[in-house]
């Protein structure tokens, strides 16, 4: 048995894992690679905007401001970030409408992950 750590969409969970012969290992390789692939069209809906707000740095999402459909003007808070305890506001880098909003509340993010797109 391995002891492992994993996070899932920001919850980190301990796993036990048992090895198997090298016949199963197959089977066992396909079932995580189930999850992304089952992710990976959510991608293309976040696409849906044609200007990606990113997140400038990891932390916890603690406020999203806005809404789908939602017209903002530059410069307008769109999610507020936190990291080391402190708040960093995400705005809008032009006027536009909030075609999606792939955050919620909550959830830890990445630096880079796409957190809302613009019409």
């Amino acid at each position: 048995m391995k002891n492992l750590r994993i996070t899932v969409n920001g919850t980190v969970y301990d796993v036990q894992v048992e090895e198997l012969d090298s016949s199963a290992a197959p089977a066992a390789a396909a079932a995580p690679a189930a999850a992304p692939v089952a992710k990976k069209p959510a991608a293309p809906a976040g696409a849906a905007g044609s200007v990606a707000v990113k997140a400038p740095m990891p932390g916890t999402v603690v406020n999203v401001v806005v809404s789908a459909g939602q017209a903002v003007k530059s410069g307008d808070d769109l999610v507020f970030i936190e990291a080391m305890k402190m708040e960093t506001p995400v705005k809008a880098p032009q006027d536009g409408t909030v075609a999606t909003v792939e955050v919620a509340k909550g959830e830890a993010v990445d630096s880079g992950k796409v957190l809302v797109t613009l019409n």
